[in-house]
């Protein structure tokens, strides 16, 4: 639901800003202004000198216009990052062999990779994110080992058992993984 309202703003957004832009270049260029201009012509400009002095005696005025904008500016950038952040997959594409294929909840088979990775030898805690896209997924693993544990062979048995196992599980053809591992502090008993 937000990918499709995100979608249809940011596709809102962009044709008011062409449709502006467009504008404002075609009378620049000297095509006749459109019935809906708020200028008479291509010399005509943004601000006269009435417009940009009427209220110069409002002490808050330009405060607000300003802080209007600087609050537009903030809404844009949130936006902007909040498009670039890697999200979560939502679905995986599971190839059924019908030629239509299954949808699979991302959710799930985090859950369950990470379920399945909290038994290895030596994990105390997983954590699993999918990311890409629903036909070509990726995994991004966090393990946290216990003290004693050996990371090459977490990582050698996380590879050869949870991923594949997760992989073949959802038909995907590969399931790239980057992992990253801490250590659990050891905490050492107190002797009285």
């Amino acid at each position: 639901m937000l990918t499709i309202v995100n979608r249809l703003l940011t596709g809102l957004v962009g044709l008011v800003l062409l449709g502006l832009g467009g504008s404002v270049l075609a009378v620049g260029f000297g095509a006749p202004p459109p019935s809906w201009w708020i200028h008479s012509g291509r010399h005509d400009v943004l601000l006269s000198t009435a417009e940009r002095t009427h209220w110069r005696d409002a002490g808050w005025w330009w405060p607000a216009v300003l802080g209007a904008l600087a609050l537009l500016m903030l809404f844009a950038l949130c936006w902007l990052f909040a498009l670039l952040r890697r999200k979560r997959l939502g679905e995986v594409l599971v190839d059924t062999g019908d030629g239509e294929g299954a949808l699979l909840r991302g959710r799930a088979l985090e859950d369950v990779l990470a379920s399945d990775a909290e038994q290895l030898d030596g994990v105390q805690r997983a954590q699993v994110r999918l990311t890409g896209r629903r036909a070509a997924p990726a995994a991004r693993v966090r393990l946290l080992l216990r003290p004693q544990a050996e990371p090459g062979t977490a990582l050698d048995e996380l590879a050869t058992g949870s991923l594949a196992r997760a992989r073949d599980s959802a038909a995907l053809h590969r399931l790239p993984a980057e992992v990253r591992l801490g250590v659990a502090r050891h905490r050492a008993e107190r002797l009285s």
